[in-house]
């Protein structure tokens, strides 16, 4: 189906509840439905936003265009839970309804004031010559999160920037409130602006986060500040960066910078932009903090611009599995927040003394699993494991040992997504390879290297789900134990 213009910004007013209820059904009954990631009842998900743990739950809103797997008319999905395993579907709670927000709600974030939630987020709005005019608007919610009301507090971009200014995360340093802003410049370069206030909703832009990186990229999305023991985490999304080898494969990064922040002339230090994650569909993370106080991160499992095997029967998308996050040589470890072992149902341990040759079994539940491989003596020069289906379809992982290469291979897979011609993607471990988590759902693999010093995430669509595991080792001979867990559904 083309989707013309007119088509991408009708709401949900447009469809009856009958037609609505139908296409519902045809999305259940589709291929590819995730068994315990979030996705969308029907339609397009994409960027996670307003993420908080509040009143005894966390709180997850989406993106949402709910006619097709297309970018059209923003809402905002709610989805909650109350250990980040089960995740229970809530319904929309912000519509494209006002002047502000006309043409759809796009990304923000939610700060708890006292006993009250707020979100702040991009409103889009377009003029009759479709002219954007973005506004960032902050909306209180009720305790049914329903909108009370809906103010803009900014309107328009600040002089010296395009039209291309939004996704505002907002947070508390000290007695004053921030937020970060992703923006275009004039000149079509990425920046990050910060706004200050006393009050909670008069800002005043204090200028550019300094980062030294003038020339990364024509526009920054998606931006996110926090503070993890002593250093500050700069997290944000340029577009527009070239292939460096192994680095920047796909159509979008999302990265971070670790260092430490001034408040008072806004420059981090840093020792280079670091990728997120290395796989193929990872993109617009948001994080926040669990009930424990730890930084919790979840992203869309996704990229813009790409089109997506399940786009035939209606829906589009998921989110990753929920991460832990913490510094350690000044990068990003990523770990699997420890209540998605809650999904853990029936396990298998296998131990393995391979001698220059291989080792092929059949996986405990095909297509809903985690999988920990661990490496207990190793000489080999070359560990290969493929995860395959009864028609040929296969997922290969390649790990070489004297390179410390980790390269993840979908190629063969089932069908693809467009605009990825390589469907090859690599990462320099810096370490020895010792270990890896792999939670495979459906139609997605995440991969956790090294106890998350490194992570892949990747959706796949195989005609019938993995069921077999192979592994060969090469040049050497290696001892490996090997953890299965039929996953239940999230």
């Amino acid at each position: 189906m083309e989707w013309t213009r007119e088509d991408r910004y009708k709401g949900l007013d447009f469809i009856s509840e009958e037609k609505y209820t139908q296409m519902v059904r045809r999305v259940e009954k589709s291929p590819w439905r995730q068994y315990y990631h979030i996705q969308p009842v029907t339609g397009l998900l994409n960027d996670p936003n307003g993420f908080i743990y509040y009143k005894g739950k966390y709180h997850l809103f989406y993106q949402w265009f709910p006619l097709g797997p297309v970018h059209g008319l923003k809402y905002w999905y709610h989805v909650s839970s109350e250990d980040l395993a089960t995740f229970k579907n809530e319904g929309p709670v912000i519509y494209p309804d006002t002047l502000y927000d006309s043409h759809g709600a796009y990304s923000g974030s939610s700060i708890q004031i006292d006993d009250k939630l707020y979100v702040f987020y991009t409103g889009n709005h377009r003029t009759k010559d479709w002219k954007r005019v973005p506004y960032q608007v902050y909306a209180q919610l009720n305790n049914d999160f329903q909108i009370i009301k809906k103010v803009p507090f900014i309107s328009g971009p600040p002089s010296g920037y395009t039209e291309h200014v939004r996704d505002p995360k907002i947070w508390k340093n000290q007695d004053k409130y921030y937020l970060v802003v992703g923006a275009q410049n004039d000149n079509k370069k990425g920046r990050a602006l910060i706004y200050q206030s006393k009050e909670l909703f008069e800002f005043n832009l204090l200028g550019e986060i300094n980062t030294g990186l003038n020339e990364f990229g024509y526009m920054w999305e998606c931006p996110d500040i926090f503070r993890i023991e002593d250093k500050e985490v700069f997290l944000f999304c340029p577009q527009g960066l070239e292939k460096e080898g192994n680095k920047y494969n796909n159509i979008y990064q999302s990265g971070y910078l670790v260092g430490n922040f001034n408040y008072d002339t806004l420059k981090i230090s840093h020792d280079g932009f670091n990728e997120l994650d290395n796989g193929f569909d990872f993109y617009a993370p948001q994080t926040t903090l669990s009930a424990d106080g730890d930084r919790i991160l979840i992203g869309w499992m996704g990229l813009p611009d790409t089109e997506y095997p399940t786009d035939q029967y209606e829906w589009a998308h998921c989110m990753t599995l929920p991460r832990i996050l913490s510094i350690e040589k000044n990068q990003l470890k990523q770990r699997i927040h420890p209540d998605i072992f809650k999904l853990r149902d029936k396990g298998i341990k296998e131990t393995f003394k391979l001698r220059n040759n291989s080792r092929e079994w059949d996986l405990i539940e095909p297509g809903r699993l985690e999988i920990d491989f661990s490496i207990k003596d190793n000489s080999s020069e070359r560990i290969t494991i493929l995860l395959a289906n009864k028609v040929g379809e296969s997922i290969e992982i390649d790990i070489d040992f004297i390179k410390n290469i980790f390269q993840l291979n979908r190629l063969n897979s089932g069908q693809l997504p467009s605009n990825q011609d390589d469907q090859r993607r690599s990462v320099d471990l810096g370490e020895v390879f010792s270990n890896m988590q792999v939670f495979i759902d459906n139609s997605s693999i995440e991969i956790f290297i090294n106890d998350g010093s490194k992570v892949m995430s990747s959706r796949v669509f195989p005609q019938i789900p993995y069921s077999q595991c192979q592994i060969k080792v090469e040049k050497g001979n290696a001892d490996l134990e090997v953890n299965q867990y039929k996953l239940k559904e999230g």
